[in-house]
């Protein structure tokens, strides 16, 4: 199983310089076989490698930085084109020098007189980690980890447009299969906008709406922004502020996802939720800002992962279930809830009084109680 790990690096003034200067060589060398491959069309990875020691005497700097980066460059152009040929992304389009900086760079070992050694080193102990050429560099996150259980594949330096400095690290762990919990608790989850989660035992999870909270200010420095001419020195500090509110609003909504999920977790066996096509749903306009806000594929995504690491289990109800339109009690359907204005209603035939959205998530539990008898 691969695994990665993500820092947050602190480098000198040296160790910036040439993290920059990597950037430099490595968009170079992805942008001159992109410019080569729309030329003369597209070669195997292998055979523009081949090239590389002549361009390094063409253009002396390239042996500056760290090598192993300019051949990762060339890979990740070919995945590109391979992504492209799979109808899975769009043709490979040229790196711009503006937006967020990455290179990455593979973990070679080798052994001396009996000692292994490794081009790539983390110690979470001391908090630093050694790359190629930059040597040790000050590393913060994952406080509780004090040591990583698996081999070091590569690692990939980012310079965000914040102004901040990360490293991501991937790791080859074994995959020991957790086993599976014995189930004591079992909860239907609906995902809505005015509450961002709602149980079925009646607990309701409010929506930040982290994008609604700041969306004045960054209204503000996006009108400031574009008043600013391009390439300037106001520009570049324009656009390094909305970079930071952009990180706040991603940072604030990421952290109430997780702790809703890590409650929902924590506290049940069995979670049952509804698929949503959020795809679909945008396509409202009036609601689509709101919709992409509420970030309702991450929930599900980090719940699904979540339960695979306590060995729990997570299902979902199929996309067209009509839960909202349910009663919960007697099963009749009703047209009431067809507008999304009634929070409330009372069914037709057994007269009970429903929340809308408890109603839904009641349905949605006992939808997905058939999956749990069919599994």
């Amino acid at each position: 199983m691969f695994k990665a790990y993500r820092f947050r690096i602190y480098p000198n003034d040296n160790q910036k310089i040439l993290i920059h200067k990597t950037f430099g060589c490595y968009r170079f060398i992805y942008n001159y076989f992109l410019n080569k491959c729309k030329l003369n069309g597209y070669k195997k990875a292998f055979d523009m490698i081949k090239e590389l020691p002549s361009l390094e005497k063409e253009y002396s700097w390239l042996k500056e930085v760290d090598s192993c980066s300019l051949r990762c460059a060339i890979f990740n152009l070919e995945d590109a084109y391979r992504n492209f040929f799979s109808k899975r992304g769009n043709y490979p389009t040229f790196k711009s020098k503006w937006n967020r900086q990455t290179y990455r760079t593979n973990c070679i070992r080798s052994t001396y007189k009996g000692k292994e050694y490794q081009s790539i080193e983390l110690n979470l102990k001391n908090k630093t980690i050694k790359l190629p050429k930059l040597k040790e560099i000050a590393i913060r996150g994952y406080r509780n980890l004090e040591e990583m259980n698996g081999k070091i594949i590569n690692a990939t330096v980012i310079y965000e447009t914040t102004g901040k400095y990360y490293v991501s690290v991937l790791v080859e762990e074994v995959n020991v299969k957790k086993e599976k919990v014995k189930p004591k608790s079992i909860v239907g989850i609906d995902l809505g906008l005015k509450n961002l989660v709602i149980t079925s035992s009646g607990e309701k999870y409010n929506n930040p709406k982290s994008l609604m909270k700041y969306e004045k200010r960054l209204k503000r420095y996006q009108r400031s922004l574009s008043r600013k001419i391009k390439g300037s020195k106001n520009y570049q500090k324009m656009k390094r502020k909305l970079s930071i509110l952009h990180n706040k609003i991603k940072n604030a909504r990421k952290y109430s996802i997780i702790n809703i999920v890590n409650n929902i977790v924590k506290e049940y066996d069995i979670i049952i939720s509804e698929k949503l096509k959020v795809k679909e749903m945008s396509k409202n306009h009036h609601l689509s800002k709101s919709i992409h806000d509420a970030s309702f594929h991450k929930i599900c995504s980090m719940l699904q992962e979540k339960c695979e690491e306590k060995g729990k289990y997570y299902y979902q109800v199929d996309t067209y279930y009509p839960s909202s339109k349910t009663c919960s009690v007697c099963g009749t359907k009703t047209k009431q809830t067809e507008s999304l204005g009634v929070r409330e209603w009372e069914c037709e035939v057994c007269r009970t009084h429903h929340d809308r959205d408890i109603n839904a998530s009641i349905n949605i539990l006992f939808e997905g109680l058939k999956y749990c008898f069919d599994k």
